[in-house]
C-alpha cells in the first residue's frame, strides 16, 4: 500500500491528544516507509471491552495505511503489574492465568487489527534477561525521575509503598521500544510518562527515539469513571449482541458526544433526540462486533423487554434444584446468573429480582420450588432464566 505522508496525517491525528514531540510524526511520515507502531498490553484480563477498542482502532488506521502494528503481550511486565493511575501495587497474577489472558486478549484483538500487519511478541523474550542487562536498564534513569511521575508523586507524599518493582515498571516498558525498534507508540492519556520516557531509554541504548501519542479514555456505561470490566461498567467485545445493545442503551446522555467521537465515524447530532442517539450508536456497536442480523434481533428484544415489557422469546432455561424444602433463592440466583449470593441477596433487597414481572424482596430468601416451577425470573434490567424442575 502507498504510504501518502500529507493526506495521511491530519487522519492519523484524529481524536489525539498528545502526539509528542510536535511535529515528529509528519517527519516520520515524510521517510515515506512503514512505521513500526507499537501497543503493549499487559494480559491482567482476558477480556477486551470498548475502552480498549479506542487505542485498537487508531492502530487498524496506521494499518490501513501501510504501516505496521507491532502487539506486544506483557507477559513479563503483566508480573509487575503497571501502576498507572493507581493509588496500590496491582495484586500478582499467576503465570498460567496471564497465559491464559494472553491468547484471548490476542484472539479478541484480531476483531480489530487486522492479523497480517501485526507483529505479536511477549516480551519475555527479551525481559528474561542476564541480571547484567538489568542493571544497564536501571542506570538508564533516577529514581527522582520516576517519582514525577502523578501516581508515584501521590503515593510518596501520602506516604503509601511503592515497591521497586513498580517503579520498574516504566523502564520494563521503554526496553519493550529498544526491542521492537518502536517508531511511534500509542496508549491512553495515563501513559504519557511511560511512553516519553521510553524515549529516553531508546537514546541511551541507541535507537531513534519514537514518538509518543495517547488518545483519550473512554467513560464506562455510568459515564464518569473510565470502562473497566472491576468497575462493571464495560462493554465486552465478545458479549452477546443484546448484551452490547442494551448496556449502549444505558449510557447517560451527557456521554453520548464521546462515544461517538471515539467509536463511531460518524458526527454526533446535539439536535437530535437522546434516544434515538443511543439507539443509533447500540445498533452500530452490536453490528460490528456480531454482524447485522444479530444486531437488528438485538434491538427488537430490547424492544420487547424495555418499551413493550414483554417476556423475550429466547430465555434459557435452568434447573430447579431435586430436593425436598424450599428452594434458596441467593443460591439459586448465583448458580443461574453467575453471581455471588451476596449480590444476589443485595439485588433482592432493591428489587432487582422478578418473578414473572413481579418484584421479589428480602423476604423472598426461600421460596417453594411450585412458586418458580416454568416460570421466569429476570435479574436487573437484561436478564432471563426459566426454571424448571426435571423428573
Amino acid at each position: 500500500m502507498t504510504i501518502r505522508p500529507t493526506e495521511d496525517v491530519a487522519y492519523l491525528l484524529r481524536n489525539v491528544v498528545d502526539a509528542l514531540p510536535a511535529g515528529e510524526l509528519e517527519r516520520r511520515l515524510d521517510e515515506g516507509r512503514p512505521l513500526r507502531v507499537k501497543l503493549g498490553i499487559d494480559p491482567t484480563a482476558p477480556d477486551i471491552h470498548l475502552g480498549h477498542t479506542v487505542v485498537l482502532r487508531k492502530l487498524r488506521e496506521f494499518q490501513d495505511r501501510g504501516h505496521v502494528v507491532v502487539l506486544i503481550i506483557g507477559d513479563y511486565t503483566a508480573r509487575v503489574g503497571d501502576p498507572s493511575g493507581r493509588s496500590s501495587a496491582r495484586p500478582v497474577l499467576d503465570a498460567s492465568e496471564i497465559d491464559r489472558n494472553a491468547e484471548t486478549f490476542q484472539r479478541q484483538a484480531f476483531t480489530v487489527l487486522d492479523p497480517d500487519r501485526t507483529e505479536v511478541r511477549r516480551n519475555g523474550e527479551w525481559l528474561d534477561m542476564p541480571m547484567e542487562e538489568l542493571f544497564r536498564l536501571a542506570r538508564t534513569s533516577t529514581v527522582a525521575q520516576l517519582l514525577e511521575r502523578d501516581d508515584f508523586a501521590k503515593r510518596f507524599s501520602e506516604g503509601s509503598p511503592i515497591s521497586i518493582l513498580e517503579l520498574l515498571y516504566p523502564l520494563l516498558q521503554g526496553y519493550d521500544s529498544v526491542m521492537v525498534r518502536a517508531d511511534v507508540e500509542l496508549g491512553g492519556t495515563d501513559q504519557l510518562f511511560n511512553l516519553l520516557l521510553a524515549r529516553e531509554i531508546q537514546q541511551a541504548y541507541g535507537v531513534p527515539p519514537q514518538v509518543a501519542v495517547t488518545l483519550p479514555i473512554l467513560p464506562g456505561t455510568d459515564g464518569t469513571k473510565r470502562m473497566s470490566k472491576s468497575e462493571g461498567n464495560y462493554i465486552g467485545v465478545t458479549e452477546p449482541a443484546a448484551e452490547v445493545f442494551g448496556k449502549a442503551m444505558s449510557v447517560p446522555d451527557d456521554a453520548m458526544p464521546v462515544y461517538y467521537e471515539l467509536l463511531l465515524d460518524e458526527p454526533f447530532d446535539p439536535e437530535a433526540p437522546a434516544v434515538e442517539s443511543k439507539r443509533s450508536l447500540a445498533r452500530a456497536l452490536a453490528a460490528r462486533f456480531a454482524g447485522e442480523e444479530a444486531a437488528e434481533e438485538a434491538e427488537a428484544r430490547f424492544d420487547r423487554v424495555h418499551v413493550q415489557h414483554d417476556v423475550p422469546e429466547d430465555i434459557e432455561e435452568a434447573d430447579l434444584p431435586r430436593a425436598d424444602g424450599p428452594v434458596h433463592l441467593p443460591a439459586l440466583l448465583a448458580e443461574a446468573f453467575g453471581i455471588s449470593r451476596s449480590e444476589a441477596r443485595r439485588l433482592l433487597s432493591q428489587g432487582g429480582v422478578k418473578l414473572d414481572g413481579e418484584a421479589l424482596s428480602e423476604g423472598d430468601l426461600d421460596v417453594p420450588p411450585d412458586r418458580l416451577d416454568g416460570r421466569v425470573v429476570q435479574l436487573g434490567k437484561r436478564h432471563f432464566r426459566r426454571f424448571r424442575r426435571r423428573a
